[in-house]
């Protein structure tokens, strides 16, 4: 019988590879960021803030979304039972805000996307003297916000005889008694809808201005040479592709000034809670719980499908106007 030497395991090496592997990346990943703090240093300042207001914030809106919490008292870990609640309990969740906000999202956010494009592309038309004029006035809507809501548009719809609307319509002899625009289930949300078309000329409309800008004349040129005949045409095969960058974050844009624009229904008409819950989003669904019924877990679990809602709709901008090989 041959004696062999047994070898005894370094120490340490009872420790599986993958760990190994992880404290060498995290200690090559300290050594990058050591080697580039200066960087990291003026980045600082935006990092904190995203940290401060968006990512401490969505986790713990994750940890609260599990729990029972009012607020006051310590909460109470219950599991999935909000997100049942949701799907299976809140008849006002599925009967009223679902629903709406569908209809108000696929409307104004693919609308308020196709009116940003087609202005933008008209006045950069337009020569470069009179250009600024134009852009200015489909930009100062966005920029009024709540001032120019209250000012103008509850003036315009307001249900008294004053109002512009109304009396339009009655010396018109459209209508023979005032309408209350505002209170009835009827008509608010395609105020809504109307009133947010409006003020959706924001930074996604100037960021495809300037992608318009950055479009190379001479690819135009080249398609004239190639059979391009109109500028329909030019606009679907050479502008588009070249400006996908700015589409996508004007995309980008477009669906967060949708899915937060719930704040709209409350400056009309002054209710947290819209007659018959005509106006009723998941913005005002979540406010509800939270603000009102002081429910902040299940706020929450609506807070988390919102936001899961918004990234799926993101991947699919992403896919969409994302580069592809050979561009």
């Amino acid at each position: 019988m041959n004696n062999k030497s047994l070898t005894l395991p370094a120490k340490g090496s009872h420790s599986s590879p993958g760990g190994a592997r992880f404290v060498r990346r995290f200690r090559r990943f300290l050594r990058e960021c050591w080697d580039s703090r200066l960087s990291y240093l003026f980045l600082a300042p935006f990092l904190i803030a995203f940290c401060g207001f968006i990512l401490i914030p969505v986790l713990m809106a994750l940890l609260l979304s599990v729990t029972s919490f009012n607020g006051f008292s310590f909460p109470t870990f219950i599991g999935v039972h909000n997100f049942i609640a949701l799907l299976t309990q809140d008849i006002v969740f599925m009967k009223h805000t679902l629903p709406n906000t569908f209809k108000f999202a696929l409307i104004v956010g693919p609308g308020g996307y196709a009116l940003s494009f087609v202005f933008a592309w008209l006045i950069h038309q337009l020569p470069r003297n009179i250009r600024d004029y134009f852009t200015l006035a489909l930009y100062a809507p966005s920029m009024a916000g709540g001032v120019a809501l209250s000012v103008i548009w509850i003036a315009t719809f307001s249900g008294d005889r004053v109002g512009y609307l109304n009396n339009i319509l009655l010396k018109l002899g459209l209508i023979e008694t005032s309408q209350l625009w505002l209170q009835d289930p009827k008509y608010l949300m395609n105020i809504m809808i109307i009133v947010t078309l409006w003020t959706s000329m924001g930074v996604g409309f100037l960021a495809m201005l300037g992608g318009l800008q950055t479009v190379n004349t001479e690819l135009y040129e080249a398609g004239r040479i190639d059979g391009i005949k109109n500028v329909l045409q030019e606009a679907y095969y050479i502008t588009i592709p070249s400006m996908k960058p700015q589409m996508l974050f004007s995309a980008v844009m477009a669906i967060v000034g949708t899915l937060k624009a719930g704040a709209i229904s409350t400056q009309l008409t002054g209710l947290a809670i819209t007659p018959s819950y005509s106006g009723h989003l998941m913005t005002n669904h979540i406010d509800d719980y939270a603000f009102l019924r002081y429910e902040w877990g299940y706020a929450s679990a609506v807070s988390v499908v919102l936001l899961v809602i918004s990234y799926l709709v993101m991947r699919f901008c992403y896919r969409l106007f994302a580069a592809k090989e050979g561009e």
